[in-house]
């Protein structure tokens, strides 16, 4: 009896607003959404942390009518998207720099099935995309989510998030700096590597015997990875403060500072 007296139509629509912002969140997150975790899981693991989570939402009135519902549901949707676009920035950084070694290295054609997104990625790019997703989980990143919903519900209250100004301003700045800071990570390879070709070429005009594909492309490749031992720590730096700081934001978002 205690149980179905607690089944009221007010927590019917809390328990599915919370529904909705741990899907929004388990399909658009770094690390959630890659194709490892089947989309069962995640519907799975929505649920379970709805149901673990409920108890901690405060007492408030959801008599809302169809249409406020609907679209309350779908705000909290967007809160997922856009908090996990503004992860995606990052990783997109790291990925895009990774495909730039491998085309300066000539290892765009050494594709190999990428079992995080699902398509082909250079290995290069891969390498570089799985080490900062280990480091994602070495810093507590999925410990730190289930901290940030927790604390938004007395800040941000479920169905009442809305876009604004700010958060427009943020993403745009964070594309643009995921193409600057991409291009700064592949930068030392890019130049190292032209300056090869450089040389390269001076060796071939002086003796034309040279063969440059037999010989050549393997010191390229040689010289691509002994610099990327080099920069892979700077690499992991920047993508860590990075990181931080788009985490930073979003936790401005769901404590609506």
């Amino acid at each position: 009896m205690e149980l179905i007296s607690y089944i009221t139509q007010n927590n019917i629509a809390g328990f599915l607003l919370l529904l909705l912002r741990f899907s929004g969140l388990f399909a658009f997150f770094p690390f959630f959404e890659n194709q490892l975790v089947p989309v069962s899981v995640r519907g799975a693991l929505s649920f379970f942390c709805t149901f673990m989570f409920f108890p901690l939402l405060p007492s408030m009135n959801y008599d809302l009518s169809l249409v406020e519902f609907i679209i309350a549901g779908v705000m909290e949707i967007m809160l997922g998207f856009v908090s996990g676009s503004i992860l995606n920035f990052v990783f997109s950084a790291i990925t895009f720099g990774g495909d730039l070694m491998s085309f300066s290295m000539g290892l765009t054609m050494a594709s190999a099935y990428d079992p995080v997104s699902g398509a082909q990625k250079p290995i290069i790019a891969q390498t570089i995309a799985m080490l900062a997703l280990v480091l994602v989980l070495t810093l507590d990143f999925h410990h730190g989510l289930f901290l940030l919903v927790s604390e938004s519900f007395v800040h941000l209250p479920l169905g009442t998030f809305a876009l604004s100004n700010r958060i427009i301003e943020y993403c745009v700045s964070a594309f643009v700096t995921m193409i600057t800071v991409g291009f700064s990570m592949a930068f030392p390879i890019v130049a190292i590597l032209l300056l090869a070709d450089i040389i390269f070429g001076m060796i071939m005009k002086t003796n034309p015997q040279f063969n440059l594909l037999a010989i050549g492309f393997p010191i390229k490749i040689a010289i691509g990875l002994f610099v990327i031992t080099l920069v892979i720590p700077s690499v992991i730096y920047h993508f860590q403060n990075d990181l931080i700081s788009a985490f930073e934001f979003i936790k401005t978002i769901f404590w609506d500072k």
